[in-house]
């Protein structure tokens, strides 16, 4: 007979292990040969997840191994993670109990926030949410821990695009002078948003891939450490080494500031990080472990498009396609933008455009493939990119700065001191002013108002709409003083944008209807809603009012106002931004200094950092800013 093969069994699956990680100590017992796959199951999770919400994608794939290494050799609560950013802390999230509910929610209403919070859990040592942060910070801690004598670890997670950031290069510069301990992790994946830039970004791929280096190193360092006594010995070569300026082997850049360089590490491989982070646990100085990782790995999508998974929208996961628009769906406020100013710059050679680090966020990618020569990206370098551009106005160009509201407050002594002292025709387009819903307090542009009416020689405005945002953009570069234009995140009114821009008279407001017993002066997006009150109040009230579109928060159209506060029973202001120092304020100051008493009633957000939430208008309703809750006001202050 012939032989019959026995139909094989399916094997039952094996059991979930992310589900019994409720804390570092469960990770910490976990067997060694089942970490390859709790990795696998927590990128599953995270692409799961992501895909329904949106969020970081690549940068939390990249450092899944990296971040299991880190709980499995040191203990959070009491060694302390300071993550640059952040973009890359989901996994510290899932690792340290908060996975479930909170975190199927992340970025939005009523979940987990996406980015490192003290106030979430104490193993979130430091908030954070802007680059370059994280070398100073921990360098803080550990010299705090220093001077009170306690003896936890504290770790520094650094992408390579942090050491772009002034700040960071500044704390390396200190840190020998401030500890004797700190561990400091620079995850290379060669990008921030975009592709890194720049001489530091050549120096670290040519440090990662020179095989000459890697073995010297690797080959002296086996070689010291094996004789007798070898750590001494190991500790001997590394002083001469530096003190004879790199006679034998050149150091690296971070040997020279102080740092016992480690590396480069595969950054995917657990157990190589394991042995290089218990070493660099026991060293007895500053040591920097340079990882190289890959920015969406586990996700053939992100890999190929890191720049677009850096974060992103819900996608398919399947595909790696985005959702796609509605058709008819208007464009985003920073695709107007960036078409404008491809347009602009191609008509005039002296139009230049700046971004640090964000050609894509801001639209400056369409400026990039339009004119080249003509775009300049600075890597996440703020400061410099105003100051460049301050220079580059001083030889005749108008620069075109692009960069959001929330990270313009990094270069504001350069604003004050380098652009508007010298009244020089620098141009500051700042998208996301208002809220950006899903990425809460360290990204809402909430504040540029208030810290930029204070300042001579500024020119402010926000548009009610794409055609508006197109004629600032042309008056702006026709005006020779520094001007700044707010718009918001998203898609834009849908308005058409005429053939022919105009050219703004300089603080002059727009009348758009005229009523007789409250009037409305409204800046930007909150234009629509003032419209839409004003019908509201007309049709259910039978109240006259007159509705305004101010076009400038500076100057005001101080004419118009003084007439609508002297035949009106009332003033509404209505901005996207904090009441304190805003376009509210503005009004009463300006009918303070004319002597006049008309009341005044601002709307506006209120006096706290704004969370984060799915939407606007959950955050509006959180907050007041309701349209029913600023009908209320409205009545009751009338």
């Amino acid at each position: 007979m012939p032989h019959t093969a026995k139909s094989a069994t399916p094997s039952a699956p094996l059991p979930s292990l992310l589900p019994g990680i409720r804390t570092p100590a469960d990770l910490k017992a976990l067997p060694a040969d089942q970490l390859a796959r709790l990795a696998t199951e927590i990128r599953q999770e995270i692409i799961e997840v992501t895909a329904q919400q949106g969020g970081h994608v690549g940068p939390n794939l990249g450092v899944v191994e990296l971040t299991i290494a880190l709980h499995r050799v040191f203990s959070t609560p009491e060694d302390q993670f300071v993550f640059d950013v952040s973009h890359q802390g989901y996994v510290h999230k899932l690792l340290t109990g908060r996975q479930g509910e909170g975190f199927r929610k992340i970025r939005h209403t009523d979940g987990i926030s996406g980015f490192l919070i003290r106030a979430e859990s104490p193993h979130d040592a430091f908030g954070a949410g802007h680059a370059g942060t994280a070398l100073s910070a921990a360098l803080g801690m550990a010299t705090a821990r220093d001077l009170r004598g306690s003896n936890e670890h504290v770790v520094a997670i650094c992408g390579d695009a942090a050491f772009t950031c002034g700040i960071t290069m500044e704390a390396l510069n200190n840190v020998c002078s401030s500890t004797k301990r700190l561990i400091v992790i620079l995850n290379d994946n060669e990008w921030s948003i975009a592709r890194n830039v720049g001489a530091m970004s050549r120096y670290l791929n040519k440090l990662s891939t020179s095989p000459t280096y890697n073995r010297l190193h690797g080959d002296l360092e086996k070689f010291f450490t094996g004789l007798p006594h070898g750590p001494e010995m190991h500790r001997l070569w590394m002083k001469w080494k530096r003190e004879t300026k790199d006679f034998f082997v050149e150091s690296s850049l971070f040997e020279k500031f102080g740092l016992r360089y480690f590396g480069p590490l595969d950054g995917h491989n657990t157990e190589e990080l394991i042995r290089n982070l218990e070493a660099a646990k026991q060293a007895d100085g500053p040591v920097l472990l340079h990882v190289l990782t890959k920015k969406g790995m586990g996700l053939e999508a992100a890999m190929t498009h890191p720049e677009r998974f850096h974060g992103l929208g819900a996608f398919d996961p399947a595909t790696g396609e985005s959702k796609k628009p509605a058709p008819g769906t208007p464009p985003n406020y920073q695709d107007v933008f960036g078409h404008t100013l491809a347009a602009m710059a191609k008509a005039d050679p002296k139009v230049v455009g700046v971004t640090a680090a964000m050609p894509s966020g801001t639209g400056l990618s369409h400026l990039a493939k339009a004119a080249p020569r003509q775009f300049f990206d600075v890597g996440i370098a703020e400061e410099h990119a105003v100051l460049f551009a301050a220079g580059l106005a001083t030889k005749d160009f108008h620069p075109v700065v692009a960069i959001y509201s929330t990270f313009l407050q990094r270069a504001y002594d350069q604003i004050v001191h380098d652009v508007c002292l010298q009244n020089l025709p620098v141009t500051f387009c700042m998208d996301r002013a208002g809220l950006s819903p899903n990425d809460g307090p360290t990204h809402h542009g909430l504040f540029d108002l208030a810290y930029l009416r204070s300042v001579p020689n500024t020119i402010v405005m926000q548009p009610k709409d794409e055609d508006e945002l197109v004629d600032m953009m042309h008056t702006a570069v026709a005006t020779p003083s520094p001007t700044f234009i707010r718009y918001p995140r998203g898609t834009a009114a849908g308005v058409p944008i005429k053939a022919a821009p105009a050219v703004l008279p300089l603080g002059k407001a727009e009348l758009l209807r005229q009523g007789s017993e409250i009037a409305f002066w409204a800046l930007g997006s909150m234009v629509a809603d003032a419209l839409a009150l004003a019908d509201r109040l007309k049709a259910e009230r039978g109240l006259s009012v007159t509705v305004v579109n101010a076009r400038f928060a500076k100057p005001l159209d101080r004419e118009l106002l003084l007439e609508h506060a002297r035949s009106h029973r009332l003033l509404v202001s209505f901005e996207d931004h904090v009441l304190s120092g805003g376009f509210g304020s503005a009004l009463l100051e300006t009918l303070q200094e004319a002597g006049v008493q008309t009341p005044v009633e601002r709307i506006g957000w209120p006096d706290k950092f704004v969370g984060h939430a799915s939407t606007v208008e959950h955050l509006r309703e959180q907050n007041g800013l309701a349209p029913e809750a600023i009908e209320a006001r409205v009545l009751a202050r009338l």
